[in-house]
């Protein structure tokens, strides 16, 4: 009868393993890294190699030792559950082609989200919030880095998507990057919240 039940709770770990490798899902947490480490290279505030990893340390030490334990018994259970959790892709030459551009552009629209002239949608793109404080020889300018900014972005997006053999994360992968551009946005400039009001930082 013991043999029985143990070897019953052999089956039920080999069908949960099983089962876990085959779901493969999106990867948030990788997704987020990688965004804030675009979004802090393109707003020019990139973070140094040594904030990374007392970031990390930090987050280990946080954890609770149960926690700890658990999970690393789950990973000597489970190995297979590492093959279902996708290497997340963010620097293909497309990638960093796009964010080199908007890196570039940055300059130009960094004036008008000081301004509140611009900010960042619910969609994580960008448009006029105030049009009044953009004088009327500027509008044409302006209106012409919101358009190219938004291309770049929709294309970035796409790119991230595809780069992990993916094109279905591409909402994923932009609701991540709307929510990174608020977190690292400036005091003092505009975003809309999920309702789509706008919110000044």
């Amino acid at each position: 009868m013991k043999v029985m039940k143990i070897s019953s709770l052999f089956g039920l770990l080999f069908l949960l393993a099983a089962c876990v490798t085959i779901n493969i899902y999106f990867p948030a947490a990788q997704a987020e890294e990688a965004a804030e480490r675009i979004v802090d290279d393109i707003l020019g505030k990139p973070q140094s190699d040594d904030e990374k990893k007392s970031e990390k340390k930090g987050a280990a030490l946080q954890q609770p030792f149960y926690q700890q334990l658990a999970s690393k018994t789950l990973d000597f259970l489970i190995p297979a559950a590492q093959a279902a959790q996708p290497d997340f892709n963010a620097s293909s030459p497309a990638v960093r082609k796009l964010q080199a551009s908007m890196k570039k552009r940055n300059s130009a629209l960094t004036p008008h989200y000081n301004s509140g002239a611009v900010g960042f949608t619910r969609d994580a793109m960008i448009a006029i919030h105030d049009a009044g404080a953009i004088s009327l020889k500027e509008r044409n300018k302006v209106q012409g880095l919101i358009s190219d900014e938004n291309q770049d972005r929709s294309d970035l997006y796409r790119a991230i998507a595809e780069a992990n053999g993916h094109p279905e994360w591409e909402p994923e992968i932009r609701s991540t990057f709307a929510r990174t551009w608020v977190e690292k946005a400036a005091r003092g400039w505009w975003y809309q919240n999920a309702k789509g009001a706008w919110v000044q930082k």
